[in-house]
């Protein structure tokens, strides 16, 4: 029934009762005992928002394997919460993941099960932290390429105390090691089988430990960049037997909320610094490939002196599926971004429209303009035309550039490089180990390498071969070069600049800022000194306000912010003071036009 009907009911139902109270009085009898129309009934079902994805497309995205290894499926199967129930019960419910009735293994939204029979490997995809989920009075609502609402650091430090609790006794590894290997499996297996689980501790015991925060990150936040350079430089690339350099590990204390994906493949920039050249396909496999590389791939580079274009082979040792993010790139191409579900008002679009496209600092348009009105950006192989992502720096937190100067040693990878790039010191930055490892892993896999290791492809081969191109790389290649660029050394990128994307589907991103650090839009448009101190995070949506609801029950954390005396914070709310002056009616059209987008 819609609203207008219920408001229809209840005229006519005031008017009968009217006529027949009057009506008793007259006759002097007593009044019936009148009764509400019944009232429809809430509407509970899950609404799928159109984003241009049929069924299949979303299912592939959902549980695409990717090349994510965390754990052998048996193994996280077979590990037990504190009271005894299942780790994997409820679907990892209690973390905010999303059950996914289609999934052949039984995982929730963002968890794959990839490998042969009998030795598949628990794995992430993107969906895990790119697929949300909002409730609007007691209905859910998917969004799929969403910022997802799950709290990822209690999931990582209940899976190592699910570890350490299987090693704690011998009664609890024989029932652990029932679960994987059948009871009354061989000595020998059985003996195999804590030799492995003690390895797998040693090292996420040693990442939880040193990287995880406290304050924890908190629902719907992560230090994705921290936790990449920690999982990379601490985890993979040891000389010794265990890969391990823990002196590399450091707090990954600077969380950003997980960004929407929609509109990502055509950026010109993409990470929250923009410091990753975008808009191809094999930058979108780079930024795709360090996002495997931090949830967990299997990378071992070795050193190989013979190879002398990288120094180190990076794809032996190497489980990211290549295949699989091709093809989940293809899929965020085909993504649209959602469309708001409920009604507007017209002619408050159209007046918050005008404010939006003013271009003095109440406007919006000058860092956001929107299709078909968005500058041409950078031009990438071959001829695809990007949309210009400004990189400003709007006077945010800071906290994020601090891990981007993380320093490390570079183990196995010690003077390696990208020729005429980057060659790896004893001890570098983070970035470059990173930059050195994706880029490398992507040349190696894709191109055929010769004796004298220079590409041999086809056109790009014969313009060498003629002397026409001295430069040793492909179209693509010169791309790859500029994937990863130093944030913060060049006029295009001021030092704490993030940055400004396209706002379709804005209204469905919240929490606000690169840091999560405003609960809502309205919250937004306040003075940084006005702006709400804390809040709780959930799934309860403010569709008045546009973003997070002050109530919410699905998690029992409430975010603690900091003002501009504290920028360095990581969770200042300070900053992008834009609409602020705008009056209240100003800022209600505004948010009307904002949800339309």
């Amino acid at each position: 029934m819609t609203t207008s009907t219920t408001m229809r009911t209840g005229t006519i139902a005031l008017a009968l009762t009217g006529a027949i109270l009057a009506g008793c009085a007259q006759n002097n009898t007593a009044p019936p005992v009148i009764t509400e129309p019944p009232k429809p009934p809430v509407e509970t079902g899950l609404v799928y928002l159109d984003q241009g994805w049929q069924s299949g497309q979303r299912d592939a995205f959902y549980a695409g394997p990717q090349g994510s290894e965390v754990m052998l499926l048996s193994w996280v199967r077979a590990l037990k919460q504190a009271d005894g129930a299942p780790f994997l019960a409820g679907n990892l419910g209690r973390y905010g993941y999303l059950p996914n009735p289609d999934s052949a293994a039984g995982l929730p939204v963002g968890f794959t099960a990839a490998g042969a029979p009998g030795s598949e490997q628990f794995g992430m995809t993107c969906a895990a932290c790119h697929t949300r989920e909002i409730d609007v009075a007691g209905r859910p609502y998917r969004i799929d390429g969403g910022p997802a609402i799950v709290d990822f650091q209690p999931f990582l430090e209940d899976l190592n105390a699910a570890v350490k609790r299987a090693l704690a006794s011998p009664a609890a590894f024989k029932d652990f090691a029932d679960a994987v290997l059948g009871d009354g499996a061989k000595p020998a297996a059985v003996a195999k089988l804590h030799k492995d689980l003690k390895a797998w501790e040693l090292r996420f015991d040693t990442l939880v430990r040193k990287a995880l925060p406290q304050p924890a990150w908190g629902p719907s936040r992560l230090d994705a960049v921290g936790m990449i350079f920690d999982r990379l430089t601490g985890l993979d690339i040891g000389t010794s037997s265990d890969y391990l350099i823990p002196a590399n590990i450091k707090k990954a204390d600077a969380p950003v909320r997980y960004p929407f994906l929609w509109n990502a493949p055509i950026q010109d920039r993409t990470q929250w610094p923009g410091f990753a050249e975008n808009g191809s396909d094999i930058l979108g496999l780079a930024r795709n490939l360090g996002e495997v590389y931090g949830v967990f791939a299997t990378f071992h580079p070795k050193k190989n002196f013979l190879n002398i274009l990288f120094g180190a082979n990076f794809i032996k040792n190497n489980s990211a599926d290549f295949k699989g993010l091709g093809a989940l790139e293809d899929l965020i191409k085909k993504l649209s971004p959602p469309k708001w579900p409920w009604a507007l008002d017209p002619a408050l679009v159209a007046e918050g429209k005008a404010i939006y496209e003013r271009k003095d600092n109440d406007g919006c348009v000058s860092c956001h303009a929107v299709p078909p009105n968005v500058p041409a950006g950078a031009t990438r192989f071959p001829n695809q035309q990007t949309w210009e992502t400004k990189i400003l720096n709007v006077d945010t937190d800071t906290r994020e550039y601090d891990i981007l100067n993380w320093k490390a040693e570079t183990g196995v990878l010690k003077g390696t490089g990208i020729p005429f790039v980057v060659t790896l010191k004893p001890v570098d930055t983070a970035f470059n180990i990173l930059s050195v490892s994706v880029l490398g892993s992507i040349v190696q896999h894709y191109l055929p390498i010769t004796s004298n290791f220079m590409v041999q492809s086809g056109g790009a081969k014969a313009k060498r071969d003629a002397g026409e191109d001295k430069s040793g790389f492909t179209p693509d290649e010169v791309d790859l070069k500029q994937a990863f660029q130093t944030p913060g050394k060049t006029a295009e990128a001021p030092k704490y600049a993030y940055e400004s994307r396209v706002l379709q589907g804005i209204w469905a991103a919240a929490p606000y800022l690169h840091n999560g650090s405003v609960p809502s839009l309205a919250e937004l448009l306040k003075r940084p000194e006005d702006r709400v101190a804390s809040f709780k995070v959930g799934p309860a949506y403010d569709i008045d306000n546009v973003g997070l609801a002050a109530v919410q029950t699905k998690f029992d954390y409430v975010l603690t912010t900091t003002g501009c005396d504290q920028k360095n914070s990581g969770n200042s709310r300070c900053g992008h003071d834009y609409g602020t002056k705008l009056s209240e009616k100003e800022k209600r059209a505004l948010l009307e036009y904002l949800k339309s987008l």
